[in-house]
Protein backbone atom coordinates (compact mmCIF):
# COMPACT_ATOMS: atom_id res chain seq x y z
CA UNK A 1 0.00 0.00 0.00
CA UNK A 2 1.56 3.42 -1.22
CA UNK A 3 1.33 5.90 1.82
CA UNK A 4 1.00 8.51 -0.59
CA UNK A 5 -2.80 6.94 -1.48
CA UNK A 6 -4.08 6.60 1.96
CA UNK A 7 -6.66 9.22 2.73
CA UNK A 8 -8.12 10.27 5.85
CA UNK A 9 -10.90 7.59 6.44
CA UNK A 10 -14.65 8.49 6.30
CA UNK A 11 -15.71 6.41 9.66
CA UNK A 12 -19.83 6.11 10.26
CA UNK A 13 -18.74 7.64 14.16
CA UNK A 14 -16.79 10.67 15.29
CA UNK A 15 -13.64 9.74 16.93
CA UNK A 16 -12.07 13.62 16.87
CA UNK A 17 -13.49 15.67 20.30
CA UNK A 18 -12.16 19.16 22.03
CA UNK A 19 -11.17 19.17 25.46
CA UNK A 20 -14.66 19.98 26.16
CA UNK A 21 -16.06 16.71 24.56
CA UNK A 22 -14.27 14.21 26.83
CA UNK A 23 -17.40 12.55 28.16
CA UNK A 24 -17.89 11.43 24.38
CA UNK A 25 -14.07 10.99 23.91
CA UNK A 26 -14.48 8.16 27.00
CA UNK A 27 -17.56 6.68 25.17
CA UNK A 28 -16.22 6.63 21.71
CA UNK A 29 -12.52 4.86 22.75
CA UNK A 30 -15.06 2.29 25.20
CA UNK A 31 -16.92 1.46 21.77
CA UNK A 32 -13.97 1.60 19.74
CA UNK A 33 -10.75 1.28 21.18
CA UNK A 34 -8.84 5.31 20.43
CA UNK A 35 -10.13 8.69 19.93
CA UNK A 36 -8.31 11.99 19.08
CA UNK A 37 -8.30 14.77 21.38
CA UNK A 38 -7.84 17.70 19.58
CA UNK A 39 -5.75 21.10 19.70
CA UNK A 40 -4.77 20.30 23.68
CA UNK A 41 -1.43 21.57 23.64
CA UNK A 42 -0.41 25.37 23.10
CA UNK A 43 1.74 26.15 20.00
CA UNK A 44 4.99 26.94 22.56
CA UNK A 45 3.96 23.75 24.26
CA UNK A 46 4.75 21.92 21.40
CA UNK A 47 8.03 23.57 20.29
CA UNK A 48 9.63 22.73 24.05
CA UNK A 49 8.46 18.87 23.72
CA UNK A 50 10.10 18.56 20.52
CA UNK A 51 13.29 20.31 22.05
CA UNK A 52 12.95 17.95 24.77
CA UNK A 53 12.36 14.51 22.80
CA UNK A 54 15.95 15.63 20.31
CA UNK A 55 17.82 16.30 23.72
CA UNK A 56 16.26 13.06 25.00
CA UNK A 57 16.96 10.81 21.74
CA UNK A 58 19.01 12.00 19.71
CA UNK A 59 21.31 14.95 21.52
CA UNK A 60 23.90 14.61 19.48
CA UNK A 61 22.81 14.18 16.52
CA UNK A 62 24.06 11.27 16.11
CA UNK A 63 20.98 8.73 14.92
CA UNK A 64 21.12 8.32 10.72
CA UNK A 65 18.77 8.14 7.60
CA UNK A 66 16.76 5.00 7.96
CA UNK A 67 17.41 4.98 12.35
CA UNK A 68 15.71 5.53 15.21
CA UNK A 69 15.48 5.53 18.89
CA UNK A 70 13.22 5.30 21.88
CA UNK A 71 13.98 6.82 25.04
CA UNK A 72 11.70 4.82 27.76
CA UNK A 73 11.74 7.05 30.58
CA UNK A 74 10.73 10.65 28.93
CA UNK A 75 9.26 12.19 31.70
CA UNK A 76 12.82 11.58 33.82
CA UNK A 77 14.80 13.81 31.10
CA UNK A 78 14.07 17.46 32.87
CA UNK A 79 11.97 20.38 32.98
CA UNK A 80 10.71 20.38 29.80
CA UNK A 81 9.32 17.38 29.90
CA UNK A 82 7.49 18.14 33.19
CA UNK A 83 5.65 21.06 31.75
CA UNK A 84 2.84 18.16 31.05
CA UNK A 85 2.49 17.75 34.36
CA UNK A 86 1.96 21.45 35.69
CA UNK A 87 -0.07 22.02 32.01
CA UNK A 88 -4.07 21.49 33.60
CA UNK A 89 -6.15 20.68 30.19
CA UNK A 90 -3.07 17.36 29.83
CA UNK A 91 -3.65 16.50 33.58
CA UNK A 92 -7.51 17.10 32.99
CA UNK A 93 -7.50 14.57 30.47
CA UNK A 94 -5.95 11.91 32.25
CA UNK A 95 -7.96 12.18 35.46
CA UNK A 96 -10.76 11.68 33.15
CA UNK A 97 -9.83 8.27 31.71
CA UNK A 98 -8.89 7.20 34.25
CA UNK A 99 -11.51 8.20 37.16
CA UNK A 100 -9.65 10.25 39.68
CA UNK A 101 -6.86 12.96 39.64
CA UNK A 102 -5.28 10.85 42.73
CA UNK A 103 -2.46 9.85 40.16
CA UNK A 104 0.86 8.33 40.04
CA UNK A 105 3.18 8.29 36.99
CA UNK A 106 3.04 4.59 35.46
CA UNK A 107 5.31 5.38 32.58
CA UNK A 108 6.47 7.72 29.57
CA UNK A 109 8.36 7.63 26.86
CA UNK A 110 9.45 9.81 23.82
CA UNK A 111 10.46 8.65 20.08
CA UNK A 112 12.50 9.88 17.23
CA UNK A 113 12.42 8.61 13.77
CA UNK A 114 14.90 9.46 10.87
CA UNK A 115 13.64 9.48 7.03
CA UNK A 116 13.53 5.93 6.01
CA UNK A 117 12.91 4.07 9.38
CA UNK A 118 11.49 0.84 9.39
CA UNK A 119 7.30 0.54 10.00
CA UNK A 120 6.62 -0.46 13.15
CA UNK A 121 4.87 -3.84 13.50
CA UNK A 122 1.94 -4.46 14.32
CA UNK A 123 1.32 -5.03 18.45
CA UNK A 124 -0.71 -4.40 21.58
CA UNK A 125 1.10 -2.90 24.71
CA UNK A 126 -1.73 -5.32 26.52
CA UNK A 127 0.56 -8.04 27.93
CA UNK A 128 -2.36 -10.05 30.31
CA UNK A 129 -2.86 -12.29 27.80
CA UNK A 130 -0.30 -14.37 29.29
CA UNK A 131 -0.91 -15.67 33.36
CA UNK A 132 2.82 -16.83 33.83
CA UNK A 133 5.09 -14.95 35.35
CA UNK A 134 6.48 -11.68 33.31
CA UNK A 135 9.66 -12.21 31.75
CA UNK A 136 10.31 -8.40 30.47
CA UNK A 137 9.74 -4.97 31.68
CA UNK A 138 6.28 -4.63 29.82
CA UNK A 139 5.27 -7.62 31.18
CA UNK A 140 5.57 -6.28 34.85
CA UNK A 141 4.36 -2.75 33.91
CA UNK A 142 1.35 -3.31 31.02
CA UNK A 143 -0.79 -5.56 32.36
CA UNK A 144 -3.21 -3.01 34.17
CA UNK A 145 -6.69 -2.04 32.67
CA UNK A 146 -5.61 2.14 32.04
CA UNK A 147 -5.74 3.30 28.48
CA UNK A 148 -2.06 2.82 27.83
CA UNK A 149 -1.73 5.05 24.89
CA UNK A 150 -1.76 8.74 25.31
CA UNK A 151 0.58 10.26 22.44
CA UNK A 152 1.64 12.83 20.72
CA UNK A 153 2.70 13.05 17.73
CA UNK A 154 4.36 17.04 17.72
CA UNK A 155 5.28 16.82 14.24
CA UNK A 156 2.21 15.42 13.40
CA UNK A 157 0.75 12.25 12.46
CA UNK A 158 -0.02 11.23 8.35
CA UNK A 159 1.05 8.31 7.04
CA UNK A 160 4.24 9.52 4.67
CA UNK A 161 5.20 11.08 8.38
CA UNK A 162 5.41 7.67 10.01
CA UNK A 163 2.06 8.37 11.17
CA UNK A 164 0.28 6.02 13.99
CA UNK A 165 -2.66 3.66 12.97
CA UNK A 166 -5.24 1.55 14.81
CA UNK A 167 -7.30 -1.49 14.24
CA UNK A 168 -10.79 -0.14 15.32
CA UNK A 169 -12.42 -2.38 17.68
CA UNK A 170 -9.18 -4.58 18.20
CA UNK A 171 -9.29 -3.87 22.19
CA UNK A 172 -12.50 -6.05 22.57
CA UNK A 173 -11.65 -8.98 24.96
CA UNK A 174 -11.39 -12.06 22.95
CA UNK A 175 -10.83 -10.12 19.21
CA UNK A 176 -9.32 -12.70 17.12
CA UNK A 177 -7.44 -10.93 14.67
CA UNK A 178 -8.62 -8.94 11.50
CA UNK A 179 -10.18 -11.45 9.17
CA UNK A 180 -7.38 -13.32 7.20
CA UNK A 181 -4.97 -13.11 9.94
CA UNK A 182 -4.05 -15.17 13.02
CA UNK A 183 -3.13 -13.70 16.14
CA UNK A 184 1.17 -14.85 17.35
CA UNK A 185 1.12 -17.40 20.21
CA UNK A 186 1.45 -14.64 22.68
CA UNK A 187 -1.80 -12.78 21.13
CA UNK A 188 0.91 -9.64 21.16
CA UNK A 189 0.51 -9.42 17.21
CA UNK A 190 -0.91 -11.12 14.17
CA UNK A 191 0.48 -12.49 10.49
CA UNK A 192 -1.15 -13.49 7.39
CA UNK A 193 -3.08 -16.71 7.55
CA UNK A 194 -0.74 -18.15 4.69
CA UNK A 195 1.83 -17.11 6.16
CA UNK A 196 4.54 -18.15 8.93
CA UNK A 197 4.31 -17.00 12.43
CA UNK A 198 5.54 -13.07 12.62
CA UNK A 199 5.13 -9.93 13.68
CA UNK A 200 3.40 -8.21 10.25
CA UNK A 201 4.45 -4.90 9.29
CA UNK A 202 2.00 -4.33 6.62
CA UNK A 203 -1.11 -2.00 5.88
CA UNK A 204 -3.51 -4.17 4.00
CA UNK A 205 -5.88 -5.22 7.02
CA UNK A 206 -9.57 -5.02 7.40
CA UNK A 207 -10.60 -2.03 10.27
CA UNK A 208 -7.49 -0.02 10.27
CA UNK A 209 -7.47 3.38 10.70
CA UNK A 210 -4.51 5.47 9.85
CA UNK A 211 -4.46 9.12 11.96
CA UNK A 212 -4.00 11.63 10.76
CA UNK A 213 -3.51 14.66 13.18
CA UNK A 214 -2.05 18.02 14.34
CA UNK A 215 1.16 18.55 16.46
CA UNK A 216 -1.30 19.92 19.74
CA UNK A 217 -3.78 16.64 19.10
CA UNK A 218 -3.34 13.67 21.73
CA UNK A 219 -4.20 10.12 20.50
CA UNK A 220 -5.87 8.06 22.92
CA UNK A 221 -6.08 4.51 22.70
CA UNK A 222 -7.23 1.64 24.96
CA UNK A 223 -4.74 -0.73 26.84
CA UNK A 224 -6.07 -3.76 24.10
CA UNK A 225 -6.12 -1.62 21.18
CA UNK A 226 -3.96 -2.82 18.24
CA UNK A 227 -1.75 -0.44 16.67
CA UNK A 228 1.75 0.00 14.15
CA UNK A 229 3.14 2.89 12.45
CA UNK A 230 4.34 3.47 8.67
CA UNK A 231 7.87 4.24 7.95
CA UNK A 232 8.81 7.65 7.62
CA UNK A 233 9.61 9.12 4.44
CA UNK A 234 10.42 12.77 4.92
CA UNK A 235 13.58 14.44 6.12
CA UNK A 236 11.50 15.94 8.42
CA UNK A 237 12.71 13.83 11.79
CA UNK A 238 9.28 12.51 13.17
CA UNK A 239 8.93 13.48 17.07
CA UNK A 240 6.53 11.81 19.45
CA UNK A 241 6.07 11.30 23.24
CA UNK A 242 4.00 9.97 25.55
CA UNK A 243 3.48 10.05 30.00
CA UNK A 244 1.10 7.97 31.25
CA UNK A 245 -0.07 7.65 34.66
CA UNK A 246 -2.16 4.35 36.75
CA UNK A 247 -4.55 5.16 40.03
CA UNK A 248 -2.34 5.82 42.85
CA UNK A 249 -3.83 3.16 44.84
CA UNK A 250 -2.85 0.59 42.49
CA UNK A 251 0.79 -0.12 43.52
CA UNK A 252 3.12 -2.18 41.54
CA UNK A 253 5.92 -4.28 42.88
CA UNK A 254 8.38 -4.44 40.39
CA UNK A 255 11.38 -6.97 40.03
CA UNK A 256 14.00 -4.46 40.10
CA UNK A 257 15.30 -2.06 42.28
CA UNK A 258 14.35 1.72 41.64
CA UNK A 259 16.74 3.08 39.28
CA UNK A 260 19.52 5.75 39.86
CA UNK A 261 17.81 7.48 37.46
CA UNK A 262 14.50 7.24 38.20
CA UNK A 263 15.67 8.13 41.74
CA UNK A 264 17.20 11.63 40.64
CA UNK A 265 13.66 12.25 38.92
CA UNK A 266 11.92 12.38 42.13
CA UNK A 267 14.64 13.91 44.26
CA UNK A 268 14.69 16.95 41.64
CA UNK A 269 11.00 17.10 40.64
CA UNK A 270 9.81 20.57 42.56
CA UNK A 271 7.52 20.09 45.66
CA UNK A 272 4.39 20.44 44.15
CA UNK A 273 4.50 17.76 41.63
CA UNK A 274 6.27 14.84 43.90
CA UNK A 275 2.94 13.54 44.49
CA UNK A 276 2.96 11.93 40.79
CA UNK A 277 5.97 10.36 41.84
CA UNK A 278 4.26 8.53 44.89
CA UNK A 279 4.51 4.96 43.84
CA UNK A 280 7.17 5.67 40.41
CA UNK A 281 8.82 2.56 39.87
CA UNK A 282 11.19 4.11 36.93
CA UNK A 283 11.79 0.80 34.54
CA UNK A 284 14.90 -1.23 34.29
CA UNK A 285 15.00 -2.00 30.56
CA UNK A 286 17.67 -4.98 30.82
CA UNK A 287 15.74 -6.78 33.25
CA UNK A 288 14.59 -10.28 31.95
CA UNK A 289 12.69 -12.61 34.31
Amino acid sequence: MDPRDIKKPDLSYRYEFSIDELDAAIACMNAHGFCVIEDLLPDYLVEELKEAVVEAADPDGALQPGQSYTHTSFVETGPKAWQLLEYEPFMRVHAAFIGTDELTIHRSACILRKQDSQPVTWHTDWRGFAETPAVDTGGVLNRGDWPSGKWFYITGSHPLHGGLCVIEDSHIEGWNGPEGFHLTADRTSFYPADEPESRYSGFDIPGLVPLFTRPGDMIVFAHRTYHGAFSNTLKEDRLSCAIGFRRRDHRIETPWALPDSARAFIDALPDHLKHYADGYTGIERSWRG
